[in-house]
């Protein structure tokens, strides 16, 4: 049985609860979104999937912005843009919204911010923490001083592990990596248009130092930096 003290600290962990769900279901909402971060999981809000523009204005009005506020991204649109790049778009089969030679979907999505560097889930639709230190300063070393890379709130990188399509498709796996890269880089590009964020895509970099950084697995390769942030 509960002591007073046990049971009105779990009575307040099932409220906080209750309003994190509440907070998801109603996206974008100022007052709960930070009830989500203090909740303190991973767990990201279900992404939307209407928008007011149309996609022919998102195609219009994507440009590259390389300069940003200093306002921190709502998790809400953290997780628009990871589920926009690779997220389960058709859950029976675990379809997903970038296309993928054969499915064999070798992408690994990354997001660095102040609070660290984050692995996304697609399965589960969450963050995994991978460090708990802000990489921007040095990923922005890495990708020959470009600022926009530490000044950025949010920036996503693109990896690959070539092997899980070089398995189907031998010497024309490379191929179709790099052409599923720019699919899903796109994708990112759109939804921050969408989001009234400001992004631009980044290739200029040290791929070594950029794996190093991230301690990535010897198996994946980085292929992609976009700096997200509002214009």
């Amino acid at each position: 049985m509960l002591q007073h003290g046990e049971k009105e600290k779990s009575m307040n962990k099932r409220t906080r609860s209750l309003l994190a769900l509440s907070g998801m279901l109603l996206w974008g909402c100022p007052v709960l979104l930070p009830m989500i971060e203090a909740e303190g999981g991973n767990a990201l809000p279900e992404p939307r999937l209407k928008s007011d523009r149309s996609l022919e204005e998102t195609i219009q009005q994507r440009r590259s912005v390389r300069s940003y506020g200093e306002e921190e991204l709502a998790k809400a649109q953290i997780a628009q843009l990871c589920w926009a790049a690779q997220g389960v778009t058709e859950p029976r089969n675990q379809l997903r919204a970038s296309p993928s030679a054969g499915a064999t979907y070798p992408l690994e999505l990354y997001v660095a911010t102040a609070k660290g560097l984050f692995r996304y889930d697609v399965a589960k639709h969450e963050l995994e923490i991978q460090q708990e230190e802000d990489i921007r300063p040095a990923l922005r070393a890495a990708a020959l001083h470009q600022m926009m890379v530490e000044d950025a709130p949010a920036v996503f990188i693109i990896a690959a592990d070539i092997r899980r399509t070089e398995r189907r498709y031998g010497a024309r796996a490379k191929r179709y990596v790099l052409m599923e890269v720019g699919h899903a880089g796109q994708n990112i590009l759109l939804q921050a248009v969408a989001l009234d964020l400001g992004a631009v895509p980044i290739g200029a970099f040290d791929d070594e130092e950029v794996a190093r950084i991230m301690r990535l697995p010897d198996t994946q390769h980085p292929y992609y930096i976009i700096p997200v942030g509002p214009p």
